[in-house]
């Protein structure tokens, strides 16, 4: 599985992708620290679907009620035995389709200077077993730049000039503190508005104003979703001299907020639309017109400076 690098300016900071395993971001490394929660690592995420660095979801992201439904006109069906898709313990889909696939053409690689670059695409209407679950033909473009200091990485859908195509993707970038013990990583996730979860971690389909206390993790455990902070406020996690900061620049109206007691790892995910938007739709769903195209970017932030918020 051949991996493509970028350094960025100076080369202090490096992100690594593997094109072949879904353009799963599998290191960011910072002054030769990494700083990506690899869990299980590559090959689990190859052979299992587990999921680890930077993985892309999509079509959607985090978990869907049904495995049949409909959805923008066409009948999204998830429980053929040739659909690649996994999901949870209670039997939910979970992830989307495209974890660790191939497929991905790159078509662009500057791996080095202020503003290192890879870009790849995938055409998501070459492939007949993604169709036969997901039937809205379309492509992805997938672009990672790197800074000095920061990752940015844009996604674009383009819809097919015959069909429409819901928008329902995420990242779930795991993020750590080498040397920092997890109660000491000081945290700020600035949100004010909370999208409840019931016991299968589905929406109940309320929302209520949030506070979330900064400072130190401590024990504090989260998997829960959120409307995105308004002016582009960054997710925080500090320690040790180092401070990561993970900003929702357009496209992504949702995120939730993952950190495990049994793993040290924190993850600031940006969504396009809630859980399940799939199969619950409405105006919280994004649908791209036919020809059109959907743009989402959010970028990782690294400085040796600073500390989250507290109180």
């Amino acid at each position: 599985m051949p991996a493509l690098t970028l350094t960025g300016d100076g080369g202090a900071l490096q992100a690594t992708f593997v094109p072949t395993a879904g353009m799963v971001g599998c290191s960011l490394r910072h002054r030769g620290a990494e700083l990506l929660g690899l869990r299980g690592g590559l090959r689990a995420y190859v052979a299992q679907r587990s999921t680890m660095g930077i993985p892309l979801l999509y079509p959607w992201a985090n978990r869907l009620r049904r495995r049949r439904f409909p959805v923008a006109g066409r009948q999204v069906v998830l429980d053929r035995p040739s659909t690649p898709v996994s999901f949870d313990e209670r039997g939910l889909p979970i992830h989307g389709l495209l974890a660790a696939a191939r497929g991905w053409t790159v078509t662009r690689h500057d791996p080095e200077g202020d503003g290192a670059t890879l870009e790849a695409g995938f055409d998501f209407g070459a492939h007949d077993d993604l169709l036969a679950a997901f039937p809205f033909p379309h492509r992805l473009r997938f672009a990672a730049t790197l800074t000095a200091t920061t990752l940015t990485i844009v996604t674009t859908v383009r819809a097919a000039y015959d069909a429409q195509v819901p928008v329902a993707f995420g990242y779930h970038p795991y993020l750590q503190l080498p040397g920092v013990a997890r109660a000491d990583w000081q945290v700020d996730v600035p949100v004010a508005e909370a999208l409840p979860l019931d016991a299968r971690m589905l929406p109940t389909g309320e929302r209520v104003a949030v506070r979330v206390r900064g400072g130190a993790l401590g024990a504090r455990t989260f998997d829960d979703a959120y409307v995105a902070p308004e002016g582009a406020a960054p997710f925080v996690v500090a320690g040790g001299g180092r401070r990561i900061e993970v900003t929702l620049h357009e496209g992504y109206g949702y995120a939730q907020v993952f950190a495990p007691a049994a793993d040290a790892v924190i993850a600031f995910e940006p969504m396009t639309a809630p859980t399940d938007a799939l199969v619950a739709g409405g105006p919280d769903l994004p649908v791209v017109a036919p020809g059109a195209a959907y743009r989402a970017a959010f970028s990782i932030a690294v400085t040796d400076r600073g500390a989250a918020r507290s109180g």
